[in-house]
């Protein structure tokens, strides 16, 4: 598909052209991961604090079951997305690799600390990279992929508990007694939980932030794959978009 779909009248008459950036399975396993996300963390506080009572007896109620069995299918359904997106940064266009964190590099660093400033301070300066820029990239890096595999770790290992010889024992049963015991993997997991919750707020609010700063289609990007460049800008992202990685 070429990348550049059409030109068409941005703000002031300033024409812009849409770029295809994000492709159809980083979008899928996008959504499907904030979906994921979002089911285990409202299933996963009813498990740790179940506040809902149903009326009648006890042995006639599965409503916790029912949360649980919910909170477990969510749990394969983001280990599979995790995994198909780990596969797909390989096999994916170069903005599916953008944003990996290049420590060794001077220019990324610089980049980080601009980017970081900029947003500390909220200065009204446009971006015109396509990807994901050096501090979107080691706020991936920590939470989606770091914290996210800590969690998928530490979920399974929970629930090998009911049958430790199992696969998912034999996978990740060692978590336990590294951490110390069930009662100190169960306190990882739900601390892990709300690392999220803080990313998602941040996120969101770093998304809109950018859309409506730099007017470059963020938001809708995520649904369509196409991301806006104003034309005046080009001579400046073409530098930016031949140094995705």
């Amino acid at each position: 598909m070429s990348q550049v779909a059409r030109v068409y009248p941005g703000e002031k008459d300033q024409p812009k052209k849409l770029v295809y950036v994000w492709q159809r399975p980083v979008r899928l396993f996008h959504w499907a991961t904030a979906i994921c996300i979002s089911v285990l963390f409202l299933t996963g506080l009813y498990i740790a604090f179940p506040v809902l009572t149903t009326p009648g007896e006890a042995w006639n109620q599965f409503l916790m079951a029912r949360v649980r069995q919910i909170h477990f299918f969510a749990a394969y359904l983001w280990l599979v997305a995790y995994l198909l997106r780990c596969v797909w940064f390989f096999l994916g266009n170069k903005y599916a690799r953008s944003g990996m964190p290049r420590p060794w590099s001077s220019a990324w660093w610089r980049e980080f600390f601009v980017e970081l400033f900029s947003y500390a301070f909220v200065r009204r300066e446009r971006s015109t990279r396509l990807g994901h820029n050096a501090l979107a990239g080691v706020a991936y890096t920590i939470f989606p992929i770091g914290l996210g595999l800590a969690q998928i770790l530490t979920g399974f290992a929970l629930y090998s508990e009911t049958d430790p010889s199992g696969l998912a024992g034999r996978l990740t049963g060692w978590m336990i007694p590294l951490l110390g015991g069930s009662f100190r993997a169960h306190m990882w997991h739900h601390l892990f939980a709300w690392g999220f919750l803080w990313f998602v707020i941040v996120h969101v609010y770093i998304v809109v932030f950018d859309s409506i700063r730099d007017r470059n289609s963020l938001v809708e990007s995520m649904i369509t794959g196409y991301k806006s460049l104003e034309v005046d800008a080009t001579a400046v992202g073409k530098r930016d978009q031949e140094g995705e990685h």
